[in-house]
């Protein structure tokens, strides 16, 4: 089986060692450590490490002081966690479509989209290339929101040389599965020293001292656990992201020309890590989507359906007030790509026999 993803984090064990020796477990010098080096790499003043990604999304959100009635505008087509947040910190959602080319946000749909209540834009950079930041941040400066960077899977992407989550305020996800892992955990990452003062005071309880409480806060607090686990990845992440730079174009080179089938692109100026090596499956292919990735499972190939459908497109949202009048047919583009969009191994553990096997495969089933 080549599985289509592979956590391997052996390289921390001494730090886990020294951790668990110390007998201080919790947050504390490992985090601090964590945070500057997450900061080096994601080219910010600051980065404050938080329990997981969507906490990521959260606090930044609830830094911001929104009042009732204020929208963020963010993409249909991204995991659960980008709409749950905004939810939770009791903001309107409102969506704008996507382009199929970098499947983020399409910098015209958002133009259209904002209006007098609008605060925050929410851009995912999806699959580990950037949004279109060249239109989006000027975009944001122009109508005066606040840039929040759903960039939990875009550790070391950049557009423009500028690394993701250094546009605005960046939220990371250290899921298991992510180029950086910390099994669970998340970061934001900010210029802002108001803002990252602010985080650093929400993350504990509201407290800046033992009992010296500034406002109403949470426990988003990472430990020093799994800080020891995500800094060896942060000193490897070039090579890590290299091999998955090498695996993407050999899987690019290999598919293409295979009908019916649209391999990803890397946009002019932009930096991809492949969190993901997503294809699409068109209405041409001799397969569907589905189909194709059931024949690939019986091949013992791993794959992955990210995103099944438009994000809104379930019962428990449906009539909620926080997301009006949202149907996926304003959002077409976004549709479409939900019904067609299937990922393939790019992990850095595949070996080029496993890339050979992949490339095989798909060309096989899809009759080239």
């Amino acid at each position: 089986m080549i599985p289509i993803t592979v956590v391997d984090v052996r390289d921390a064990e001494p730090l886990v060692l020294e951790v668990l020796r110390s007998g201080a477990i919790a947050q504390g010098p490992m985090v601090k450590r964590f945070e500057e080096a997450f900061a080096a790499v994601s080219g910010t003043k600051h980065a404050v490490a938080v329990n997981n990604g969507t906490t990521a999304l959260v606090a930044s959100l609830q830094a911001l002081g929104l009042e009732p009635g204020d929208e963020v505008i963010t993409s249909p087509f991204t995991f659960v966690a980008t709409l749950n947040a905004i939810l939770e910190a009791g903001a309107t959602v409102r969506f704008a479509d996507i382009r199929r080319d970098d499947f983020a946000l399409d910098p015209d749909a958002v133009a259209a989209a904002i209006g007098p209540r609008t605060k925050v834009l929410m851009p995912v950079h999806l699959y580990g290339q950037t949004a279109d930041m060249g239109k989006l941040a000027p975009l944001a400066a122009e109508h005066g929101l606040h840039l929040v960077e759903d960039s939990a899977q875009a550790v070391g992407a950049s557009f423009d040389g500028k690394r993701a989550g250094s546009f605005g305020t960046g939220c990371f996800s250290l899921y298991a599965t992510k180029n950086i892992t910390t099994a669970e955990g998340g970061v934001i990452t900010t210029d802002d020293d108001v803002l990252a003062d602010r985080l650093r005071v929400l993350r504990n309880q509201g407290m800046r001292a033992r009992y010296q409480y500034e406002l109403a806060g949470h426990n988003y607090r990472m430990t020093d656990l799994h800080a020891a686990v995500g800094i060896p990845q942060l000193e490897k992440l070039d090579k890590l992201t290299a091999a998955r730079q090498h695996n993407a174009q050999r899987l690019s080179e290999g598919l293409a020309g295979t009908p019916g089938l649209e391999t990803p692109a890397v946009l002019p100026g932009r930096e991809h890590v492949w969190h993901q090596y997503t294809v699409l499956v068109g209405p041409h292919a001799m397969l569907s989507r589905d189909e194709l990735a059931a024949a690939l499972t019986e091949r013992g190939i791993g794959n992955g359906v990210y995103y099944p459908k438009i994000v809104f497109d379930y019962e428990c949202y449906q009539g909620h007030p926080l997301i009006p009048g949202a149907s996926t047919s304003d959002f077409p583009v976004a549709a479409a790509v939900a019904s067609q969009a299937l990922s393939l191994p790019v992990h850095p553990a595949l070996s080029e026999s496993d890339v050979d096997t992949v490339i095989a495969a798909v060309r096989e089933v899809l009759g080239a």
